[in-house]
């Protein structure tokens, strides 16, 4: 990552690699993450700010809160749709 990006822009590139860090291999959910990826995702990276991180069922329900298609995985804009959700909840908390 270039130097010269500011901190806005690092964060915005983080954010998009990391839904490729966590993209599934699978050749049939190609371009997508996993409910267990979207797990370890969780676990991995948002452990500080979100609760039951490490449970299953609160990452299922999460999942199929955001699975717009129901495919049982989440595309780009679904995951984009996750970060939105967890930004607001941020703003409104830092609001506060």
């Amino acid at each position: 990552m270039a130097d010269c990006y500011t901190k806005q822009e690092k964060a915005v590139v983080v954010l998009v690699e990391n839904f490729y860090k966590y993209m599934s291999k699978n050749i049939l959910v190609k371009n997508k993450i996993s409910k267990s990826s979207f797990r370890e995702m969780l676990q991995h990276e948002l452990d500080h700010m979100l609760t039951n991180t490490r449970s299953r069922e609160a990452a299922d329900k999460v999942i199929r809160d955001l699975d717009k298609n129901q495919d049982g995985c989440l595309d780009f804009e679904e995951y984009w749709s996750f970060i939105e959700d967890i930004t607001r909840r941020i703003a409104n908390f830092i609001r506060e």
